[in-house]
């Protein structure tokens, strides 16, 4: 019972950012408004970790299985993609260096500013 009371938390906050996509005239996807409002929810306190943990871990975990529908759809279209497939895997592993490159750069200046602290 306790998973479903999770679940219907998550679903609760999720259909309120389907509600802010259709209100607002925002190219913002229905999902990021939901994530940006949980987080703002488990930042200021609203609501606790507590309360959506197991349905969030048991989320993550079947992640992997949501992404075979996109695979099965790429492999029925592979005859419209095989002309674009040069310039798509440039442009996929030019992201990739680029992200890779960005997020560490980040860690690292957030774990710098963390030894910083700890100092003073």
């Amino acid at each position: 019972m306790n998973y479903l009371k999770q679940f219907l938390i998550i679903l609760s906050i999720s259909f309120i950012g389907e509600i802010l996509k259709a209100v607002l005239p925002l190219p913002v996807p229905a999902s990021i408004y939901g994530m940006a409002i949980l987080f703002v929810c488990l930042l200021t306190g609203a609501l606790r970790l507590e309360q959506v943990r197991g349905a969030g871990k048991f989320l993550i975990e079947v992640m992997p299985v949501m992404f075979i529908p996109a695979g099965v759809g790429l492999m029925a279209s592979w005859d419209i993609l095989q002309p674009m497939l040069v310039p798509v895997a440039v442009i996929t592993v030019v992201v990739l260096v680029a992200v890779m490159a960005v997020s560490g750069r980040v860690s690292q200046a957030i774990i710098r500013h963390g030894k910083g602290k700890k100092h003073e």
